[in-house]
């Protein structure tokens, strides 16, 4: 469901409604309060899946802290019915972080949220589109954080997520990752920065030495043209806006971000709650029907 008052429920609605309710064989159902979705839209009452009711009607545009317990059941809901088996991936719409941590919601995302419900070791955020797959290192962070956030550790565990995440549930047999450096030029040899050979190229040594194909670090700037992406099948980013803005850039309409490293499948549209649209009829369903054929696509690799 997501954020009641943004527009994740009404592309949920579009993108049911313009699928058909299905995918090949899979049926789609909606986790959430009805009433919400049916403000959105006509659904069929036995495609939804009822979670906690909100606390307060959905009003376009304007969020409400007492309903953080409605949105949240909701993404426990669906996530418990991937657990069990009962469906093949949780597809999730767009929440406010602010109004959910106004209710007592204590996670800087849905990322975040998910690794603590499914027991993960570490989720990793990838984001999909425009024939580009980018991974960023540090998700929800200040800039000025960020060189503190990077450590070789954390590059490889990453990576290693990533790499075989290609391979299981993409069905990518030999996997190809491209690390970016941190700085401009990559550090141009350690005159803009030492992160590249302290951090970084180590990182990548390491990843090399587990028998993965990993090139970098890369200069940034140059690493995302048709010809460069033609090298790699996924971009490890240092910082969000590193990896966020060439693929927003390719396909801002059909991005998907994609959680890495769970035991579930899990994907959302790449955009926010969109609340100065909603309830106007302008919300562009594009990404969330892509997340969902995405969705489908990885759980039949892993199967």
């Amino acid at each position: 469901m997501g954020e009641p008052s943004g527009i994740g429920p009404e592309v949920a609605v579009a993108a049911f409604q313009s699928l058909a309710g299905k995918l090949g064989e899979r049926p789609i159902k909606l986790v959430g309060d009805p009433r919400v979705f049916l403000d959105c839209g006509t659904i069929p009452p036995e495609a939804i899946v009822e979670s906690h009711p909100v606390a307060v009607l959905r009003n376009p545009g304007v969020p409400e802290s007492r309903n953080t317990r409605a949105v949240v059941d909701a993404i426990d809901a669906a996530v418990a019915l991937a657990r069990n088996g009962a469906a093949a991936a949780a597809v999730t719409a767009p929440i406010h972080k602010a109004a959910l941590m106004q209710g007592g919601f204590e996670f800087a995302g849905h990322t975040e949220y998910l690794a603590q419900l499914t027991g993960a070791d570490r989720a990793v955020m990838m984001l999909v589109g425009g024939g580009l797959r980018v991974v960023p290192l540090t998700i929800h962070v200040p800039l000025a954080r960020v060189p503190r956030e990077i450590t070789i550790e954390a590059i490889v565990d990453t990576g290693e997520i990533v790499l075989k995440s290609l391979r299981h549930d993409f069905g990518i047999a030999k996997p190809r990752l491209a690390v970016a450096g941190l700085n401009p030029h990559a550090g141009e040899q350690g005159e803009i920065g030492r992160e590249e050979r302290e951090i970084i190229a180590p990182a990548i040594e390491a990843l090399r030495g587990g028998g993965f194909n990993v090139i970098g670090p890369l200069s940034a700037d140059t690493m995302f043209h048709e010809r460069a992406r033609a090298r790699y099948d996924a971009a490890l980013c240092m910082y969000h806006d590193q990896a966020l803005i060439p693929l927003k850039t390719l396909a801002f309409w059909e991005g998907v971000n994609v959680t890495l490293g769970l035991p579930i499948i899990r994907t959302s549209p790449d955009h926010g709650t969109a609340l100065d649209i909603a309830g106007q009829g302008k919300a562009d369903p594009r990404s969330m029907i892509a997340a969902i054929r995405l969705a489908a696509q990885m759980a039949d690799a892993r199967a």
